[in-house]
């Protein structure tokens, strides 16, 4: 696999509340955005990181069951650390972040998901989310209230429903499966999704170009139509 990550600050904000993991030799890619504002986002999100790295470097993974009690894991140590500074410091009320975290193991993958930061795969040309928005307005659109189109300028389409750190329970998504040669995984923040459509993203990933020069192009292309959020974009490219 070819990895890739960068994170960018956009060119609205002052700080930069994501936070980035890309360690190929643990086959572990992350990306978290935090929330919560007076710097508390960028707090959750690094909690977040540092968590993933920290029990995917303690344990060998040897097998599915081993790899998914990992992910499972990060999430559930990553929220009752960010729930407990948020207790006990005033200041960190309500801080939380999203959170992706891809692990490869034996070309196979173990996804971790929450919130509304998403994960895509590129395969044979064609360009999927493999997440579902945990988000109010992805609500409305499995209700039939809104369509697609109309939710990405929903004046309410930033609120999100599950986020780590928030409650003392959290439900994580998981999505496994094989990885394939010429598959390409991104994982990205919102701040790239609410500015590109997915063709534009497809189009961008189908490029021959290096995972680094993919990644840059991703977020220059969200700069080009905006910039307005951090812009945080993880790759890995399956070997053809």
């Amino acid at each position: 696999m070819n990895c890739a990550g960068k994170s960018d600050v956009g060119l609205k904000r002052s700080n930069n509340e994501d936070s980035l993991v890309v360690e190929p030799t643990l086959g572990l890619l992350v990306v978290a955005d935090g929330m919560g504002g007076a710097a508390s986002g960028e707090v959750a999100s690094q909690i977040f990181a540092d968590t993933a790295r920290e029990v995917f470097l303690a344990s060998e993974p040897k097998s599915d069951a081993i790899v998914s009690s990992l992910v499972q894991k990060a999430f559930l140590l990553a929220n009752d650390r960010i729930f407990t500074m948020a207790i006990e410091n005033r200041q960190r009320r309500g801080m939380g972040c999203t959170a992706e975290l891809l692990a490869l193991y034996d070309e196979k993958y173990t996804l971790g998901h929450v919130g509304d930061s998403r994960t895509y795969l590129l395969r044979q040309g064609k360009l999927r989310q493999i997440t579902k928005d945990h988000s109010l307005i992805q609500e409305q659109i499995d209700e039939g209230l809104i369509s697609s189109a109309e939710a990405r300028t929903h004046a309410l389409r930033n609120i999100i429903v599950r986020a780590v750190g928030v409650r003392e329970a959290l439900p994580v998504d998981l999505v496994k499966g094989t990885t394939q040669p010429g598959d390409i995984f991104l994982l990205c923040s919102d701040g790239l999704t609410d500015m590109l459509e997915d063709d534009q993203i497809q189009e961008l990933l189908s490029l021959p170009l290096s995972p680094n020069e993919k990644v840059e192009k991703l977020i220059d292309a969200a700069k080009s139509a905006g910039g307005y959020d951090n812009i945080t974009v993880a790759l890995c490219e399956a070997k053809k």
